[in-house]
């Protein structure tokens, strides 16, 4: 028989409930001056034991608590940086994209104009005639070229070689002698 409160036989009275025994036991406290939270045969200290200063939420204090706080939200903050930057980029990527289909549709469409009017062989023969000198057989061409005016010959370099070695002139505007 294993050796326990329970089992021992001059502890356990029978046909005692559970209840009957915490009414008994409270009573043995309260006479006994010890409070109903202590375990008998523990000794108390004399000093009652100091309150936690840690409070609210898993027992930590509350440089703890915003500490925590504040790792959760770097973690929060770092976690949707990378695809929303991704956003943004992909963003202005296809702002940039759509522009530029925008203007190369406007440059189709100006292109196909443009086929259009040098189908007409009446525009064709006016486009050859402007751009190229292009004339039909049996007419004379005349090209006109108007007359510019001739460019002022420019003014003669005064030389100061008077026959003397570079070195002599440079020694010269050292000293300040120039002649």
């Amino acid at each position: 028989m294993p050796v326990g409160r329970a089992s021992d036989p001059r502890r356990r009275r029978q046909g005692e409930t559970p209840a009957q025994r915490r009414a008994e036991r409270a009573r043995r406290n309260a006479t006994s001056g010890k409070s109903s939270g202590k375990r008998p045969g523990r000794q108390s200290s004399s000093r009652p034991r100091p309150r936690s200063s840690t409070g609210g939420a898993f027992k930590l204090s509350s440089t703890r608590r915003a500490a925590g706080l504040a790792m959760l939200f770097c973690v929060m903050a770092l976690s949707v940086s990378v695809p929303l930057r991704t956003y943004l980029s992909q963003r202005a990527e296809l702002s940039t994209q759509e522009q530029q289909r925008a203007e190369l549709t406007q440059q189709v469409s100006d292109l196909e104009k443009r086929k259009e009017e040098l189908s007409d062989p009446a525009q064709l023969e006016a486009e050859a005639r402007a751009r190229l000198g292009y004339v039909r057989p049996g007419e004379t061409p005349y090209i006109v070229q108007v007359p510019t005016e001739p460019a002022p010959p420019p003014p003669p370099a005064e030389s100061a070689d008077d026959g003397l070695p570079w070195y002599e002139e440079l020694w010269n505007s050292v000293t300040g002698k120039e002649s």
